[in-house]
């Protein structure tokens, strides 16, 4: 592992420019070797226990952590439970400040998302638990892909400098393995290697959120339709990714 603790911009392009393109297996290695224990892959759906279950096959012990939203499907926590089961391995939970929950909902109720947006309620339960996860770390690995939203991640590199969640003096990277990957790809590995989702995913839920936000998708429709589907497509992140 690299004990320097930036690199520069230069350095960072010539490593995405070397990455793109070559498989998940290689890029979640180069991370690794370059971060160690200070790397970690964030855990929420399908492409992430894909992740994981690349790290098992390889070899590559790279930690794991998740956002405990408090809003998430009984289904969520299962197949949490059935990811720590099969690949032996620790997932650190994240969850919102209680005392932030108790004055949103003491203010604004359970459900104020439906009239004022999502922002607010997402700071809380994700953004906030996420700073509070890679406050430690120096890179973090997401199973974002660029066919996940042609709104908003349409660019998604597969390396990158985290500039919402690092800082000048805390450079964090972010590797996205997956980007160049089509969904039809993903699912292709998750049932080749008998990899555990999520039961909503054979009841129409695509990409699988908190309860309230999500919803199974309609014919036609694309996948992030069924999250926040009240907003505008454009709207329809969590800020984990802007």
């Amino acid at each position: 592992m690299s004990e320097r603790l930036l690199l520069t911009d230069d350095e960072v392009r010539a490593l995405r420019e070397a990455l793109t393109g070559r498989p998940p297996q290689e890029i979640l290695r180069k991370a690794y070797e370059l971060f160690g224990q200070t790397a970690a892959i964030s855990f929420s759906g399908a492409e992430d226990v894909a992740l994981i279950a690349m790290c098992h096959e390889e070899g590559i012990s790279l930690p794991v952590f998740t956002l405990d939203t408090g809003r998430l499907h009984p289904e969520t926590y299962e197949l949490l439970q059935q990811v720590r089961d099969k690949y032996g391995v620790q997932i650190e939970v994240f969850s919102p400040e209680a005392a932030a929950i108790e004055r949103l909902t003491r203010e604004k109720g359970l459900f104020s998302f439906y009239q004022d947006g999502h922002e607010e309620c997402c700071g809380i339960r994700k953004v906030a638990p996420l700073r509070r996860a890679l406050a430690s770390r120096r890179a973090w690995i997401t199973g974002q892909r660029r066919d996940q939203s042609p709104d908003t991640r349409a660019n998604v590199p597969v390396v990158e400098i985290d500039g919402r969640f690092g800082s000048p003096d805390r450079q964090l990277l972010k590797f996205n393995p997956l980007a160049l990957w089509p969904s039809q790809r993903v699912w292709s590995f998750i049932r080749a290697a008998e990899v555990p989702f999520n039961a909503l995913h054979a009841r129409g839920f695509v990409s699988i959120g908190c309860a309230p936000c999500t919803r199974a998708i309609l014919p036609g429709e694309h996948e992030r339709a069924g999250r926040w589907s009240w907003e505008e497509a454009t709207h329809r992140e969590c800020g984990l990714h802007k």
